[in-house]
């Protein structure tokens, strides 16, 4: 008798565990799982850009274009245009006061050729903003330019969760 019932509760618990994980995957009215805000933690800025960087040299490889290298100037540019793009609530390349990526990469003292940008507004991660820009035939082209020797990388995620990212590639 003990032994039935000891085996009914181990039933009984560990279905009840997996009701539970089910539980917490939302679903969309398409049936797909709801994305989960990404939520970057304090001091994971390095590991979260060379992550990036690894990743997009991966594509890059794949394509025998040259590695990028993070050049300051754009990461200087990058960080200005993402808190720029949360302060007008609006993903887009141009900045509250007017200026161009071409301004920002020369106002952050980027000598070298400039040769794009990609922006995104999102609450996914940045291997999943990546393949969301591998996606589009233009943003792919940024990012597997040739020409291009430098990346710039940088996010601003607000206390809701919304990051955004803002990539720039030079030359």
């Amino acid at each position: 008798m003990n032994r039935r019932m000891v085996l009914t509760l181990g039933a009984v618990g560990f279905l009840s565990g997996c009701v539970s994980q089910a539980a917490a995957v939302r679903v969309g009215p398409d049936g797909q799982p709801l994305p989960q805000v990404y939520k970057i933690r304090p001091g994971s800025e390095n590991e979260i850009s060379f992550r990036l960087l690894d990743a997009v040299n991966a594509l890059r490889r794949a394509q025998s274009a040259p590695p990028l290298a993070f050049n300051a100037a754009l990461n200087a540019a990058a960080a200005t245009h993402a808190r720029d793009m949360s302060v007008q609530n609006r993903p887009w390349n141009f900045g509250s006061d007017g200026s161009s990526p071409l301004t920002r990469a020369q106002r952050a003292g980027y000598t070298g050729i400039w040769r794009g940008e990609t922006i995104s507004e999102t609450f996914e991660t940045e291997l999943i903003t990546l393949a969301t820009w591998m996606k589009r035939e233009d943003t792919r082209a940024v990012i597997l330019d040739p020409e291009a020797r430098d990346i710039g990388f940088a996010w601003y995620q607000e206390p809701n969760g919304k990051i955004w990212w803002c990539l720039e590639i030079g030359g």
